[in-house]
């Protein structure tokens, strides 16, 4: 490393600017370098929703709130002047804290001596010391600002609304009551009661949900390479220390802040989470910048390696790391609302609205009518009951608790089927996925890659015979097959776990990714790892990326053994000490073209003819046939004249510019993934559902194609290719495969083709084709699901409306989706399954609370507004079946099972409403209108039968009839009022239960007895409404209050047969639906 005096003196004016802006233009736009060192600590606005989750390492990413502040603090020369700069706040101790870091100007040997560490990592006693003096690296407690969410416990929701009616209430009692009305003062009470216990049910919701995803947060994986005591090992980022020897590569997210001690020439970090660059930043071992926050050989905990590998040392944890320190600096994020509380927030607005409408008709009748000629009719006291009445009567109480509970209910029990969400919204969307676009390898595949074939020469031979090939000297292929086994042992970023070295090679634990991991083994069984790479010294390395296709590396020999164990005995007895080697390993449409010679099946080297290059090429496509991935391994002896120093940051180019002519090939390695064994069914089910399977993959396009065969991807016999985009035809367009060179001649009209194929398959992706796969069925208005596990992935996973990656997925994927699956790719099934019960259960909630709460119980109060009619369901009574016995329903429909052929409907679009026309039309068209004449007609027939005709009522706005005494008269009016209120309660039993499914009979979805479709909650609703009529409408005392008295006996039986009658016309309803799904009726059905 560059010692700090290579560098200009600093300046004495130092500037460290917090700066705000989410997204930092690419040109650096606004930064001075002058005179000035910038540190620019901002945040990003992507971070995920999973905040929150204390006592976990962390993902700082997802730990730190999404918020902005701006500190901007100058320490002048004022200093030496004699003026001591003032640190008055937290935000400028952070700032100077950070200003005054030093550990990018020290050397490598310099900062291994200040954390007493070494190349060797650190040992278990000094691992004990360190955890001890530094704890472990996690993030502290965000602020959890608990007066604020107390406060939206009670006033959140409708709990404004509840406690402005009790004010209102209370004043109508007194002052303005004359005299003051005890029923006034118990509605008042009762009003605040509700307001109290919803405040209790939004904080014990809260508090659950927080609980479901802080329990699925805390159960992602988080974990890194170190080195300890000298071996290489998986360790918990929680208990990472200073001192530690962390490796990194493309896809991981550096879990401390590090000082780089070895990188590749590609590598390259993303730290727009704390800078808001937009473009990857070069790693280096050197400084290039006296800033800390500027200097490309520190790596910051959060921030993501695009590219490349390479080895750290850990210099600070938790909350000393450049991301904690801003994190004590931040508060709690200003969430967006999903897109189902904005439909249900719409909804409510339209329910305001209407209430606000019905509430002002009332005003101008009492205004303009009543209050002239019928001034005692409605006094001012009993307006406001009426007006308040109305108002809690048109507004669904039960609705928020009933979304919240639906959607931690459906993310609970996907939960336990091993898929986690990382937000409430995730649930919602998944039920209006229509394309799924799905990765190849470890998603469809088991990712348990293992190499089944190699070849010596032009021939090609399996496993077992490379083998015995390799062990028996006396064999043809030995030499050909060592010198395969030496280029896949060092070329190759794969490591044995040193844990399991005793045990056998197919059960041996290896660190990396399943390529290099297959190849590694195989090597292991054609030689000696270990004894390869001791001959060679690492000088230079690429890693493999999606773009390039390929890995490589350059090498100097440790011996003169290197060149005879690694290349023909031809070249080793030309080949100096000071030869390098070039080694490659990638794609072979890549590689095989840049190769002029290849290795014979007796391991001499020959001139590549088209005839060996055509024989190569059809095993090449035998294996890819068969699903095998292959992989080209080449070499090229070097001069050190032939190229620069290695160490040059310009070295890159160079080294691309020797790997792209005059190779030498020595051999495919075939690489086996089978299928997992549920996908066909999986994709089958999910095509049943109206979700189209699609697979994107880097793979070679024959070796795809015959993957997405195997897994049920492809079905069409015939299968269309790219230049069938151009012709026009009247055969059904199924199936297409295409490969990322074809992608990128497509014109708008050829996608919109293209997004019309049932069946399709992608092969040779890049990562920007991967995005603008997302992007292009996105425009043709389709919800896209993204399936991936690697960086290149990432850009894809966040494009799409729902991104889904393993569990074993890189960092960076993991942070990019917004789901997690902990076991295979069949548990999507379920996930889309519990998606769309989510989005059912809120519309069911809300087709049950709308005809009883929003209509029934407002045409009451109408009548005896508009016809002088008296008030059949009193204000008291009113507010009881809504807050109460509605509610409580609403909610335990949260908790209905998926309806059986959920799963065989196509995916809703985005553009549905959550409450539209057909939802309404049965809401209040059918059920509000059957239970509002059925309950009036209750009412009126028992006036009828008492001696108070409907003729004595209509237009009396109050007036005794002769024939009839007061008190008999308010007698008569108690009892139809709780008559009203009984028959409504009852009948919202069966009104639920034709709720609980939409098209389906209620026989073939009973709500017991079978553990798919039973909701015994239900159940519980209907003693608990019998004891709500029981304690209203029974007690002298509550009789006098509330204005209710005893319910004639037939009255509790007349409104079963009604709701049964209610039930069965909704199952008449829902048969004729299924029958003629054409039909009228089923154009209809909600």
């Amino acid at each position: 490393m560059s010692d700090s005096s290579s560098f200009d003196e600093v300046k004495k004016e130092r500037t460290i600017v917090f700066h705000e802006t989410p997204r930092r233009p690419s040109n650096g736009v606004g930064f001075s370098r002058t005179d000035t060192i910038v540190s620019r600590l901002s945040r990003s606005s992507h971070l995920s929703e999973l905040s929150g989750v204390s006592g976990r390492v962390m993902d700082p990413s997802v730990a730190m709130p999404v918020t902005y502040q701006s500190v901007s603090y100058t320490v002048e020369a004022s200093q030496e002047k004699g003026k001591p700069a003032t640190v008055p706040t937290a935000n400028d101790k952070t700032v100077e804290a950070v200003a005054a870091l030093e550990w990018h100007t020290l050397s490598v040997s310099q900062v291994f001596d200040k954390l007493e560490s070494s190349e060797l990592g650190l040992s278990q006693k000094q691992i004990k010391e360190k955890q001890s003096q530094f704890g472990r690296n996690v993030l502290s407690k965000a602020p959890r600002h608990t007066l604020r969410k107390i406060f939206w416990y009670f006033f959140g929701g409708f709990g404004t609304i509840l406690f402005t009616g009790g004010i209102l209430v209370m004043i109508s009692w007194r002052p303005l009551g004359d005299p003051p009305a005890q029923s006034n003062l118990a509605l008042s009470i009762v009003l605040f009661c509700v307001f109290l216990i919803q405040a209790a049910f939004n904080a014990w919701q809260d508090y659950s949900s927080s609980r479901v995803m802080s329990s699925i947060t805390g159960m992602l994986p988080e974990a890194c390479i170190t080195v300890r005591d000298g071996t290489q090992q998986q360790t918990e980022a929680a208990d990472i220390v200073p001192g530690d020897i962390i490796f990194f590569k493309a896809g991981n997210k550096l879990p401390a802040d590090v000082r780089f001690i070895e990188v590749s020439s590609d590598a390259k970090f993303d730290r727009s989470i704390l800078t808001g660059e937009s473009l990857p930043l070069g790693a280096t071992v050197g400084m290039t910048d006296e800033n800390y926050m500027e200097t490309r050989n520190i790596g910051m905990q959060g921030t993501y390696c695009t590219s490349g590998s390479g080895k750290a040392v850990v210099v600070s944890t938790s909350d000393d790391t450049v991301f904690g320190r801003i994190a004590k600096l931040t508060s709690t994020p200003n969430k967006r609302p999903s897109p189902i509380q904005t439909q249900i927030r719409n909804f409510v607005m339209i329910i305001l609205c209407l209430m606000l409408t019905m509430i002002a008709i009332v005003l101008i009748v009492w205004g303009a009518y009543l209050r002239s000629h019928h001034p005692e009719w409605i006094p001012t006291a009993a307006l406001i009951v009426d007006i308040v009445s109305v108002g809690i009567a048109f507004v669904p109480e039960g609705l928020p608790v009933a979304m919240t509970s639906s959607l931690t209910i459906c993310a609970n029990a996907m939960k336990k089927n091993n898929i986690l969400c990382k937000s409430l919204s995730t649930v919602e969307t998944l039920g209006c996925v229509s394309v799924l676009l799905s990765d190849k390898t470890g998603t469809l595949t088991k990712n348990q890659m293992k190499a089944v074939n190699c070849t010596v020469g032009t021939k090609s031979i399996n496993l077992e015979e490379a083998i015995d090939g390799a062990k028996d000297r006396e064999n043809p292929y030995n030499n050909a097959l060592h010198q395969l086994e030496t280029a896949t042992a060092i070329c190759n970023a794969a490591e044995f776990d040193a844990t399991t070295s005793d045990l056998d090679i197919e059960d041996r634990t290896i660190l990396g990714d399943a390529t290099d991991q297959a190849c590694l083994r195989f090597s292991e069984q054609l030689g000696s790892v270990s004894y390869s790479r001791e001959l060679w010294d690492k000088r230079f390395d690429l890693a493999f990326n999606s773009k390039n296709k390929y890995m490589l590396r350059l090498f100097s020999s440790t011996s003169r053994e290197a060149f005879e164990n690694t290349v023909s005995p031809e070249e080793a007895s030309t080949c100096g000490e000071k030869s390098w080697l070039l080694v490659i390993k990638g794609a072979p449409d890549i590689l095989l073209d840049r190769c002029s010679s290849y290795v014979t099946e007796q391991g001499a080297v020959a001139p590549l003819s088209e005839d060996s290059k055509h024989q190569l090429e059809e095993v090449k496509n035998k294996w890819s046939s068969d699903g095998k991935r292959v992989i080209a391994v080449a070499r090229k002896i070097l001069r050190p004249t032939d190229f620069g120093d290695p160490r040059n940051s310009e070295f890159e180019d160079e080294a691309k510019e020797l790997a792209s002519h005059g190779l030498c090939f020595v051999g495919f390695v075939g690489i086996l993934d089978p299928p997992r064994v549920e996908i066909p069914g999986v994709v089958e089910t999910l095509r049943g559902a109206g979700i189209r399977v699609m697979m994107v993959t880097g793979d070679f396009k024959l070796t795809a194609q015959a993957i997405a065969r195997q897994c049920n991807i492809i079905t069409a016999d015939f299968v269309d290719n790219a230049e069938d985009l151009l012709v026009n035809t009247e055969r059904e367009r199924k199936a297409l495969v295409l490969s990322g060179a074809e992608l990128n001649d497509l014109d708008e009209g050829q996608w919109a083709v293209v997004c019309q194929y049932e069946e399709i398959v992608f092969a040779r992706t890049t990562p920007e084709q991967k995005l603008e796969i997302v992007k292009q069925f996105q425009a043709a208005e389709n919800i896209v699901g993204m399936t991936g596990d690697g960086v290149n992935d990432s850009p894809s996973l966040k494009q799409a409306d729902i991104g889904i990656a393993p569990e074993v997925a890189a960092d960076m994927a993991l942070e990019a989706a917004d789901m997690i699956l902990l076991d295979d790719f069949s548990a999507i099934v379920q996930a889309v399954l519990f998606g769309r019960t989510a989005y059912d259960n809120l519309k069911k909630t809300i087709a049950y609370l709308l005809p009883a709460g929003t209509f029934s119980e407002f045409w009451p109060v109408m009548t005896n507004i508009c016809f002088g009619l008296p008030q059949v369901l009193s204000s008291f009574l009113m507010i009881i079946i809504c807050c109460f016995t509605d509610a409580g329903v609403g909610i335990v429909l949260a908790y209905e099972k998926p309806e059986a052929d959920l799963l065989l409907r196509p995916p809703r679009s985005k553009k549905d409403y959550l409450v539209d026309w057909r939802l309404l039309l049965w809401s209040y068209g059918f059920m509000g209108v059957c239970e509002t004449v059925l309950s009036f007609t209750m009412s009126y027939w028992y006036c009828q039968r008492s001696g108070l005709y409907f003729s004595d009522l209509w237009f009396k706005f109050g007036q005794v009839p002769a024939h009839m005494t007061p008190e008999r008269y308010n007698e008569i009016l108690k009892v139809a009022s709780s008559i009203y209120f009984s028959n409504l309660v009852i009948m919202q039993w069966f009104v639920s239960m034709a709720a609980r499914t939409r098209r389906m009979s209620v026989f073939t979805h009973p709500p017991l007895f079978n553990k798919n479709t039973q909701n015994w909650r239900i159940f519980v609703t209907i003693p608990f409404s019998f004891a709500i009529i029981w304690i209203f409408c029974y007690p002298k005392d509550v009789q006098q209050l509330f204005y209710s008295a005893d319910i004639p006996v037939e009255h509790w039986f007349l409104p079963m047969a009604l709701g049964l009658g209610l039930l069965s016309m909704d199952e008449i309803r829902k048969c004729l639906v299924r029958r003629y799904p054409n039909g009228l009726l089923a154009k209809c059905a909600w």
